[in-house]
């Protein structure tokens, strides 16, 4: 079955590039050396490469980063449907928290990670050159940014941030970051990038919104300090709480805003929007084919038909407004929650398929009744609140475990490109929006009439005041499959609690392991506490 896309165009430009990710060895063809590094010869080249390297594989597709940021949250759970999706435990290890320090998902996106952060560095290096067209000192603002991206991720999930000075000899053993020190780094980044890269506003074109702005600079800028005590092991700071305040009003200073009552998903298609900051040339097939069943196939699109691997958790489900176990369009529900067909009317735009999440009965576009496969007995494609099981254990279980599950995702395959449209969102005005109530309430400040402001918007009813279980909630609700579930889960201290199929943990889970490789490779590394 398919269980992984794999994008032959980044790989080709990785694998000159290739090294241990701790080590972090330049290759003699990465740049002109002659007794030590002597800088890039051509920035711009190279600032594009590091943007191919987020637009493609591990940190772009439904595994890895993707993986561990959203399947290890109370968002998806992705049961082994016979002999899919087995991959020996894999992606079960990843929602129970049982994961080690040799999971392919936690190595790939480790390494990807560390690569965006060396050669980031080398394009920054006083003395690389540009010998293209553009302003170089943009240029090594957007290496600035990507930097920045890749270690604050690092230090989110491993707390230890390899760093290497290129301009030592390669045998020099790369350093490691930590608490204060990466976080002043970061932001030391993200000033000059601030300083350098272009001012996008909402109503610019699309298309310079895909490379680092202003605005995505700020929105980094208000997540690291929104969770900085996290990293810090501290409490809240009112100052770091601020920066959040301060970055979140200049990104509406450049005119981003949500995006109107009824939009909620023109957001995820490739057109301009007033709330999209940043997106990446990305594969979308994995944001939808992931969850769909294999019969959820329409010529032109994917021949193969849906995955059908991904569910999300009746609670979670369960955090949406409108009636149990439906959601056909005009019955009371908020519009993040989306629509499944309703048969008793023409479905052109969205193929049968509906948006958001799917449960109960799923249909052809004509409004015919689907079938599981004839293997499993044919039995109508009901998608069932909750996946009861995780694992086949008898033949009887492959009907039940291949229609369990809601279906939850936001990039419909019914655009311009089907499921191969390259535009994933990565950072957008409503994230930032939320992380500015949050850090007015961690100060004492009520952010009610904002988190009104954005449930009207979304058709959602007024509450009468916020509380903070109903800030997570609300982040949930709007920021799903977007990869900041499981900050968000640690910030609020639910990311330990049970769910389904999954026992509550302990906290040497609210971080990951490193490969073992790159701790044998640098003492300077130590193995994160719980993985020895």
């Amino acid at each position: 079955m398919k269980k992984r896309i794999t994008n032959y165009f980044s790989l080709a430009l990785l694998i000159p590039l290739a090294f241990s990710c701790t080590d972090l060895e330049i290759e003699p063809t990465d740049s002109l050396i002659t007794d030590g590094f002597a800088g890039v010869a051509d920035v711009e080249s190279e600032v594009v490469n590091l943007r191919n390297i987020i637009s493609g594989g591990a940190l772009a597709n439904q595994e890895s980063l993707f993986a561990l940021n959203e399947v290890t949250t109370d968002e998806y759970v992705v049961p082994t449907r016979g002999s899919d999706w087995g991959d020996n435990g894999r992606w079960l290890s990843i929602h129970r928290h049982t994961w080690n320090a040799e999971l392919f998902d936690v190595i790939q996106p480790w390494q990807q990670l560390n690569s965006v952060t060396i050669n980031a560095t080398r394009v920054i290096s006083p003395k690389s050159v540009s010998t293209a067209s553009g302003d170089i000192n943009a240029q090594k603002a957007q290496a600035r940014f990507y930097r920045a991206w890749a270690m604050q991720w690092i230090l989110d999930m491993w707390r230890q941030v390899p760093y290497r000075d290129v301009d030592l000899p390669n045998s020099a053993i790369p350093e490691v970051l930590t608490g204060q020190v990466a976080i002043d780094s970061i932001v030391a980044d993200l000033n000059v990038a601030i300083a350098n890269l272009p001012e996008v506003t909402a109503g610019d074109a699309i298309n310079q919104k895909n490379v680092p702005t202003k605005a995505a600079a700020h929105l980094l800028m208000a997540r690291l300090h929104l969770n900085k005590h996290v990293y810090l092991g501290t409490s809240p700071d009112p100052a770091d709480m601020q920066v959040v305040i301060n970055s979140v009003d200049e990104i509406a200073a450049d005119g981003y805003q949500l995006a109107a009552s009824g939009d909620f998903f023109d957001i995820f298609r490739p057109s301009n929007d007033v709330e999209t900051i940043w997106w990446t040339p990305s594969d979308t097939g994995p944001r939808t084919w992931h969850t769909l069943h294999y019969n959820q196939n329409f010529p032109g699109f994917n021949d193969g038909g849906g995955w059908n691997g991904f569910t999300t958790l009746a609670e979670f489900y369960d955090l949406f407004e409108g009636p149990a176990d439906t959601n056909y369009p005009g019955d009371g529900q908020e519009e993040r929650r989306g629509v499944v067909h309703d048969p008793s009317t023409a479905d052109e735009d969205n193929l049968g398929i509906g948006l958001g999440f799917l449960i109960n009965q799923q249909y052809e576009q004509d409004g015919t009744p689907l079938d599981a496969r004839e293997n499993v007995g044919g039995v109508p494609l009901v998608f069932t609140r909750e996946t009861e099981q995780a694992e086949y254990t008898a033949p009887a279980d492959n009907a039940v475990l291949e229609t369990s599950g809601i279906r939850m995702f936001k990039y419909h395959p019914n655009e311009e490109g089907g499921d191969r449209r390259r535009h994933i969102v990565r950072y957008r005005y409503a994230d930032a929006f939320l992380m500015k109530a949050e850090a007015m309430f961690r100060m004492g400040m009520d952010p009610t009439a904002m988190i009104n402001e954005l449930r009207t918007t979304r058709g959602a009813t007024a509450l009468g005041t916020v509380t903070e279980a109903d800030l997570l909630a609300e982040r949930g609700r709007e920021l799903y499959q977007e990869q900041v579930r499981r900050q968000d889960l640690i910030r609020f201290g639910q990311y330990l609690r049970a769910w389904n199929l999954k026992e509550a943990g302990d906290e040497t889970r609210l971080i990951f392991p490193i490969p073992i490789a790159d701790v044998l490779a640098n003492p300077n590394l130590q193995q994160n506490p719980g993985y020895n």
